[in-house]
């Protein structure tokens, strides 16, 4: 019982999403909003559209769902479409008899990517969801304009060792325990099995207790991507400039004219957390203006 109540004190990776409380578990953004399911791979992978123009699919970390994102969503909608997904077992999105998987994840962005009819989308995640984005871009390139990973690692030894140990408590022991969490409350009132919720930590625990090195993958993504980091995240401070790199980042002097810089930008915000982050006006406020931006030509 010491393990559990220590996993729910310090767990990371988008698990225990505590700066928002119980806020993002009652509470909805004001932003006008269309809903609706996808059959993607055997899922009927729940979606909805914020604001309108162009595309960003928008992944939230594991337990959570599209709420997470209710206090930043009114920026990042302003001036385009963001789709915020449920991923399989979360939220609103029903499990099927699968296990849970970076990869299969990111196969069904891919596919609600062309379901909805985009030639191409942005993808942003967060936590696990940052995962999932980064293997979107790996393994469907076709389908992602730019990139943005926000608190995620390439490697799983990226994580501090009080993060993994937290990982590695997650199963279908920790569930009545977790009870008491927002993670829960919110899940209970989406989903559409609560009963499910042992499942849920018992699939999540065996995939991120796997171990994965995504280093050669990603020295192939070529699309524009963005990191962004809390200066006091889950993710190692140079785990982060070793992703930034792998991406072609921080090799020279960008130049008084810019011309010796990367398709890859990296931010690491000030006085932030991986349990604020995601919540954090600075995000959007990061994330923006590299959407924005001219796609840049072949570096």
């Amino acid at each position: 019982m010491l393990l559990i109540r220590s996993f729910i004190a310090t767990f990371a990776a988008g698990i225990i999403l505590a700066a928002s409380g119980l806020a993002f578990a009652q509470t909805r953004t004001t932003t006008a909003l269309k809903t609706g399911y996808a059959p993607v791979n055997g899922l009927n992978l729940y979606y909805e559209i914020h604001g309108t123009g162009e595309p960003l699919i928008l992944l939230h970390g594991g337990l959570a769902a599209t709420e997470i994102f209710s206090d930043i969503m009114p920026s990042l909608s302003k001036n385009r479409q963001v789709i915020a997904v449920d991923l399989q077992a979360h939220g609103r999105t029903a499990d099927i008899d699968r296990p849970l998987s970076y990869e299969a994840i990111a196969d069904d962005i891919a596919a609600l990517i062309k379901h909805l009819g985009f030639a191409k989308a942005d993808v942003m995640g967060y936590s696990v969801g940052g995962g999932v984005a980064l293997r979107t871009a790996v393994r469907h390139p076709e389908v992602v304009r730019k990139l943005v990973l926000v608190s995620t690692a390439f490697r799983r030894d990226g994580w501090y060792p009080e993060v993994l140990a937290g990982m590695a408590q997650m199963g279908a022991g920790a569930a009545e325990p977790m009870k008491q969490t927002p993670m829960y409350q919110l899940y209970a009132r989406v989903a559409p099995k609560p009963a499910d919720w042992p499942v849920l930590l018992t699939k999540l625990g065996e995939m991120l207790r796997k171990d994965y090195d995504w280093s050669n993958d990603v020295a192939t993504i070529k699309v524009p991507t963005l990191l962004v980091f809390g200066d006091a995240d889950a993710v190692r401070t140079a785990h982060a400039v070793q992703l930034f790199e792998l991406l072609g980042g921080g090799k020279k002097d960008g130049g008084w004219d810019g011309s010796g810089m990367s398709n890859a930008r990296l931010a690491i915000l000030p006085g932030l957390t991986h349990y604020s982050i995601f919540s954090s006006p600075a995000l959007p406020a990061s994330v923006t203006p590299f959407l924005d931006a001219a796609m840049p030509g072949a570096k």
